[in-house]
């Protein structure tokens, strides 16, 4: 539509990788006007790990529009967000043993992460917070701070200050323990680190390339938070709600946050909502000192309070999860052997796996060559240089072969090309962009 061109801003970035008009999506497919059919390895950057128009959830949303339900209640007591909670805390927090108190917030990721930071701030009366390299939190500006990524730091425009960025887990290389160097950090009074409210940490990097943490990295940065009284932040945002397998990406690592951010996959559909969750005695907030007018988005509740209800009453669907994971790392793996020549590397963890190309030139010419074959998949990583695998966690395995098999195809036909040729491949012909209506 022409509309786009002559009054959408220029920041947008995902229309850019994938210039189709798209007007239906179901499960793991999503059509465009043409009638095209697409494989969505995108998923909404992690926000419909239940897939699209989940049917489940639909309908009990219908059903609750149908009844006049409410629609936006601020804070307000509701039958919705009440149900919600009940089932949150009956099948999420209990069977976990986790005390911790839920916090609504404005509806964004970031904005869990900014709240996030100010409790931290205001538990400990301290300023600094420390962060990891390649970490990303969001573009507000708190959460701007906490993120590494030059290109959105720079959309800022003015110098970002209360946050330390230290290395994570592997930055150095893989015989290099980072905690140590962070403790280090801590205990020296002349590092230049101000002794934090905080540390922030993702236990799958996305956006940043992702990177897992190993577990026992995880439990030493929770033994350090203690030592020097520290609280620990996990922003789950992207790597919850069953991305590595379970539904905290830190359920199997054997730590305790003081603070978790969660937001993208919560509602299951797609609706907009965050929470933040604490550990009791961390709630000193004054009424209203923290609040945002969408923090009672309903909707979101009912479908969340369904998602919840259907796949996390009992651990099935964490197993099917595990074993599709297993299923990606051995395709991914076998791709890499006989594609990679030594330079490609497999990275992730659960159904939240990627393929390193190094160059992000490359990895676009691969994602571009198999969105044209009918494959939406992305990139992330400091320079694009890693192929991000966010398939819905319902996809089919029938599905999952087919997206896998695409976007081999197409690393096959681009490390052919660039291996022969050494040329420049644009596969995007003039017929391939989007079109006027």
């Amino acid at each position: 539509m022409k509309i786009f061109e002559e009054i959408e801003s220029e920041v947008q970035s995902y229309a850019r990788s994938f210039p189709r008009v798209f007007n239906k999506a179901q499960g793991e497919y999503l059509y465009d006007t043409e009638g095209n059919q697409y494989l969505d390895f995108l998923a909404g950057a992690g926000t419909l790990n239940y897939g699209h128009n989940n049917p489940i959830f639909k309908k009990e949303l219908l059903k609750y529009i149908e009844s006049d339900g409410i629609t936006h209640g601020l804070d307000l007591h509701t039958n919705a967000k009440g149900n919600f909670l009940n089932t949150f805390n009956d099948k999420i927090l209990k069977p976990r043993n986790m005390d911790y108190m839920v916090q609504f917030t404005g509806p964004t990721g970031a904005n869990a992460v900014e709240t996030a930071m100010k409790l931290a701030r205001k538990i400990k009366q301290r300023e600094t917070i420390i962060s990891f390299t390649n970490g990303y939190h969001g573009v507000t500006l708190g959460a701007l701070a906490s993120t590494g990524n030059q290109h959105h730091r720079g959309g800022a425009g003015m110098l970002l200050t209360g946050v330390d960025t230290l290395p994570y887990d592997g930055y150095m290389g893989d015989d290099i323990d980072t905690t140590a160097y962070l403790d280090k950090v801590l205990t020296d009074s002349s590092s230049g680190v101000d002794h934090p409210a905080a540390i922030i940490v993702e236990t799958v990097q996305g956006e940043g390339g992702i990177t897992a943490a190993s577990f026992s990295w995880l439990q030493n940065i929770e033994k350090i938070c203690k030592k020097h009284d520290i609280l620990l932040i996990v922003d789950d945002i992207q790597a919850g709600c069953g991305r590595t397998g379970t539904f905290f990406s830190f359920d199997e690592v054997g730590i305790q946050p003081d603070i978790i951010t969660m937001s993208k996959s919560l509602s299951g559909y797609g609706l907009p909502f965050a929470i933040v969750l604490f550990k009791p005695e961390h709630d000193i907030w004054k009424p209203g000192e923290h609040n945002g007018t969408f923090r009672g988005n309903n909707l979101a509740f009912v479908t969340a309070e369904a998602a919840i209800n259907h796949y996390w009453s009992d651990d099935l669907f964490s197993k099917e999860v595990k074993r599709k994971g297993k299923y990606m790392y051995d395709r991914i793996n076998k791709i890499i052997d006989q594609y990679g020549e030594g330079n490609f590397s497999s990275r992730g963890r659960g159904m939240f796996q990627g393929i390193n190309c190094v160059s992000g030139e490359l990895a676009s010419k691969i994602t571009k060559l198999a969105f044209k074959n009918g494959l939406m998949i992305e990139t992330s990583g400091a320079d694009d240089h890693v192929i991000k695998f966010l398939c819905p966690l319902t996809i089919s395995d029938q599905n999952l072969k087919r997206g896998i098999d695409i976007l081999e195809d197409a690393i096959e036909t681009v490390c052919a090309k660039v291996k022969n040729f050494d040329e420049e491949v644009d596969y995007f012909d003039e017929n391939y962009e989007v079109e006027e209506e």
